[in-house]
């Protein structure tokens, strides 16, 4: 695999390693690392096997869940500002969440997949299509009562987080997520990244696709039936209604509609070098533009989810993700650079991640969704994770 693009002195380890985790019908690639404010590793590799567009540092993938973190950052933006509180309920911002009992519904609760809401229920009607109806989702979550009793539990909030962390930031501001990230992130620090990708950078967006097979919610309910869980329980039907709508919604994601919309738990769209430069300027300075204080990152990753496990009755499932305030932090299938790391994963392998201990941020993009990683790291993050370790040591 040739690999191009650039590394610092001592982090030759990594360029190779990086070459070494990518196989030549792989698709595209792309790793970029800061070290205390400036690059050093910037690297591309692969190319685009689907619609044979050029690939390079500059090309754009979707960064399905890695979006969370750019909505995230955006949410500590107006906690530092103190135009937010964690702890104070939603309905203080936004006065018609609070029907149906979600009146005690907490803005970390949101943040942290605690609130109860981690699915449309599919009586809201919201299918694939209908997540780029911006007003129809906020309003299905108005209406909507909690699937489990809000912050005694914890189950991924998949779809549903962005619009929740969105509606706050466009009460607080006027503003919409998309266009809060471009005025006061993307712009400053001169980014390629956006949530509600203008018509002008299309050009660039390289689809993603994949070659793996992943459960269809038939088998998924066949599993959860072996299991001893009542399909039937409302939690159980909105989980497999939202499963239901991926393969559909992934299509989505590879049109001009679907990087146009603003779906900010998925459809964030960049590169490996914006990804980097912007969780690099969370945890210090980056050309003079710095994000959050030291302070207010102590304060997004502290844990929320530790000890917590699923609602009833998917409580016998274990428990894969591990949650601060809107960041995803390290556990075993997502090991980042170890304890104190923040970040996201997103669906098919990409991932970023910000380490303030070592002044280290990272990002990882590419066009083959692989395997979740539910089970363990994706395998392509192993090799340069490890060169990575050595490089730092």
């Amino acid at each position: 695999m040739v690999v191009e693009g650039f590394v610092e002195r001592g982090f030759e380890g990594v360029r190779d390693a990086f070459g070494r985790s990518q196989s030549g019908d792989e698709g595209g690639a792309q790793l970029c690392v800061y070290r205390q404010g400036r690059v050093v590793v910037d690297l591309w590799a692969g190319q685009d096997p689907v619609s044979g567009k050029r690939w390079d540092a500059e090309s754009l993938v979707v960064l399905m869940s890695v979006s969370k973190g750019l909505t995230a950052t955006c949410v500590h933006m107006l906690v530092e500002r103190g135009q937010l509180d964690l702890e104070a309920p939603v309905r203080e911002y936004w006065p018609e969440f609070a029907s149906n009992g979600k009146a005690g519904i907490t803005v970390a609760d949101v943040l942290s997949h605690r609130a109860g809401l981690s699915s449309f229920d599919p009586e809201s009607g919201i299918g694939a299509t209908g997540m780029t109806n911006w007003a129809a989702c906020v309003g299905a979550l108005e209406t909507m009562a909690p699937l489990w009793e809000p912050g005694t539990a914890l189950y991924y909030h998949s779809l549903t987080l962005g619009y929740l962390a969105g509606e706050l930031i466009r009460r607080i501001t006027g503003k919409t997520v998309g266009e809060f990230l471009a005025a006061e992130i993307a712009e400053p620090l001169d980014l390629s990244v956006w949530i509600g990708l203008p018509e002008q950078e299309e050009h660039r967006v390289v689809p993603q696709f994949t070659r793996e097979k992943w459960a269809g919610p038939a088998e998924v309910e066949k599993l959860l039936v072996g299991l001893g869980i009542d399909v039937g329980a409302r939690l159980v039907r909105a989980t497999l209604a939202t499963l239901a709508t991926r393969e559909d919604g992934i299509a989505l994601l590879n049109t001009r509609e679907g990087h146009a919309a603003e779906v900010p738990s998925g459809n964030g769209i960049g590169n490996a070098r914006s990804l980097a430069r912007l969780f690099a300027a969370t945890i210090g300075e980056v050309d003079g533009v710095r994000l959050l204080t030291q302070q207010t990152i102590d304060r997004a990753r502290q844990p929320q989810t530790d000890g917590l496990r699923h609602p009833a009755p998917m409580d016998v499932l274990p428990v894969t993700h591990r949650f601060a305030h809107g960041y995803g932090l390290p556990q075993p299938t997502n090991p980042m650079l170890g304890a104190g790391s923040f970040g996201s994963v997103g669906t098919g392998g990409r991932i970023t991640y910000a380490h303030p201990e070592s002044g280290v941020a990272v990002a990882y993009t590419c066009t083959n969704m692989g395997a979740d990683n539910i089970v363990g790291p994706d395998p392509r993050w192993l090799p340069w994770t490890e060169a990575l370790h050595g490089a730092l040591a």
